[in-house]
């Protein structure tokens, strides 16, 4: 057991480095029943400059007794992306499944809400694409963002690929 837990800490921290942290900017109530749309905010941590905004839906205490599925939240989300400031791109994965930057939990073990950053080299653009992960089954629920790159001059910390 005292093997265990250091392991398990230092597992935790590996998945935290290079991820980014959201900040709640927003929350609209849909119902009496307490079920949100919550905005976040999220700083693409290797790309200075480029802030993305998420929505998701956060079901109530009334709903999930109703609905029966108390650890679970739907897969729905959706994401935009701007340029917020001057753009220093840092050590990006530029492979075709990019890399991902964001991660939140939908359910208690097996759901989560993911954000992947892809770089498209032809046209000089970061995609940002929101989608649900899961164990089993895969959610065709997806939202995607681009921000164009020719027209902001960034800086590529290890020069442009």
């Amino acid at each position: 057991m005292r093997t265990l837990l250091p392991a398990l800490f230092g597992v935790t921290l590996l998945a935290a480095v290079g991820v980014a942290r959201a900040e709640q900017v927003g929350e609209v109530s849909t119902d009496w029943f307490g079920n949100d749309i919550k905005v976040e905010a999220i700083a693409d941590p290797k790309v200075q400059g480029v802030t993305c905004h998420i929505t998701y839906f956060e079901r109530g205490l009334i709903d999930r007794f109703q609905q029966g599925n108390w650890f679970e939240d739907p897969s729905n989300s959706s994401i935009a992306c701007r340029q917020t400031g001057p753009i220093t791109v840092g050590d990006i994965d530029l492979d075709e499944d990019g890399e991902e930057i964001f991660s939140a939990r939908r359910s208690l073990i097996f759901k989560a809400l993911v954000v992947n950053r892809i770089y498209d080299k032809a046209n000089d653009t970061l995609i940002y694409l929101a989608h649900s992960r899961e164990v089993q089954k895969g959610s065709a629920k997806m939202s995607i963002s681009t921000v164009p790159l020719f027209a902001s001059n960034p800086t590529w910390s290890k020069g442009k690929p």
